[in-house]
């Protein structure tokens, strides 16, 4: 039985909230900065208290109603183009990813590891790597400034094909013998036994992409010319002009932050509890 200590629980609670301030100050003061005005957020020392401002100033962002020198794209439309980009590539990879791994699992054909080492070694080969070649291949397909050249070049995972194979490795072999005397085809004892079985890590694996697919910045800054088809994370910068302060309305940034933090907060907050479970879980 291990002893308490006060000395070193009082130390290890000081040390907790001194991290959770130092990460969630930064977080305070973008909120702070989106509730004042522009002339307030520019003047030293800027305002440490929410102002009167932040309905103005969120309209303005989710609307495009800004008046400085930079982007005043729609925050509205750039996190819808965000939603839909981070959801095709949570839900692309973790669909490629599934397969590729019953694939290699369950089927014997020639080649089958050589296969499965060529997509882990892929591992070696990030985005930014292969993004000349790959933009080369967007390009000439015309998938410039579409949802399918912001997303399909994202949606092969080598990482998740790896996680699953793992899993599926850990399957025992007499469910498939008795789903096959059950006359359960190959398809059937996927849909059936191996996804429920693979919950708890597809929603750990989601969360992980979508948050992946939501920050997004380097590909999109390549393949969108056009301000309709910015995501937010992309659109933020754009809403920074090269001139000096007085042309930037950080009001209107810093709200634009603020609502591109929501979603993927949401979606943790939300799927925390699946999320913790198929990181720790170990009785899979």
């Amino acid at each position: 039985m291990v002893e308490r200590n006060r000395f070193l629980t009082a130390l290890s609670h000081l040390i907790m909230i001194v991290g959770v301030l130092i990460v969630a100050f930064p977080v305070y003061l973008t909120f702070v900065a989106s509730t004042h005005t522009t002339q307030e957020v520019v003047q030293v020392p800027m305002p440490l208290l929410p102002g009167s401002s932040t309905l103005d100033n969120y309209r303005a962002a989710l609307l495009g109603e800004g008046t400085g020198g930079a982007s005043h794209a729609p925050v509205g439309r750039m996190m819808t183009v965000s939603l839909i980009m981070a959801l095709s590539i949570a839900v692309g990879k973790i669909a490629i990813s599934l397969l590729s791994a019953f694939a290699i699992v369950y089927f014997r054909f020639p080649f089958r590891m050589a296969f499965f080492w060529g997509i882990f070694i892929t591992l070696m080969l990030p985005v930014e790597v292969r993004i000349l070649p790959t933009y080369k291949v967007v390009s000439d397909f015309g998938m410039l400034n579409s949802y399918a050249g912001l997303t399909i070049p994202l949606i092969a995972s080598a990482t998740a094909t790896f996680l699953y194979r793992q899993f599926f490795l850990t399957v025992p072999d007499e469910l498939a013998e008795a789903a096959r005397m059950d006359g359960a085809g190959p398809m059937r004892f996927f849909v059936d036994v191996l996804l429920p079985l693979s919950a708890t890590s597809t929603a750990a694996l989601f969360v992980i992409q979508f948050i992946y697919g939501w920050n997004q910045y380097l590909w999109p800054l390549l393949v969108t010319t056009e301000e309709r088809m910015y995501p937010v994370v992309m659109g933020i910068r754009q809403m920074i002009s090269s001139g000096g302060d007085a042309q930037v309305e950080w009001n209107i940034v810093m709200a634009t932050a603020v609502l591109a933090m929501i979603p993927p907060a949401l979606v943790v907050m939300l799927m925390q509890k699946w999320f913790v479970k198929g990181l720790v879980d170990t009785e899979k």
